[in-house]
């Protein structure tokens, strides 16, 4: 399943939600390709999604849900990337 957190995450001049798949990436990347996201707002987990776009992809498919809920679910999903990874991966440990 596709799912959204509301727009509040502010940066570079707008606000954000974040856009995962709870299940593959590669629902996630189809599902972004479909409504035109650009693969450049992928985040190793998750695609940022303007607010301007939010609308749109709620639209398209993608389940709202609390930010905490988002986490939470794709966590459970085992996609999430952890600080611990991200970490790694700038050392060439991943």
């Amino acid at each position: 399943m596709i799912l959204v957190d509301p727009p509040t995450w502010p940066g570079w001049g707008r606000t954000w939600s974040h856009l995962v798949s709870d299940s593959t990436l590669e629902e996630l990347h189809e599902f972004a390709g479909r409504v035109g996201v650009p693969r450049r707002l992928f985040d190793e987990d998750h695609y940022d999604v303007p607010i301007d776009r939010y609308d749109e992809v709620v639209a398209a498919g993608a389940h709202e849900v609390s930010g905490r809920e988002l986490i939470r679910r794709l966590r459970a999903s085992g996609l999430r990337i952890t600080r611990a990874q991200r970490a790694g991966r700038a050392h060439g440990r991943g």
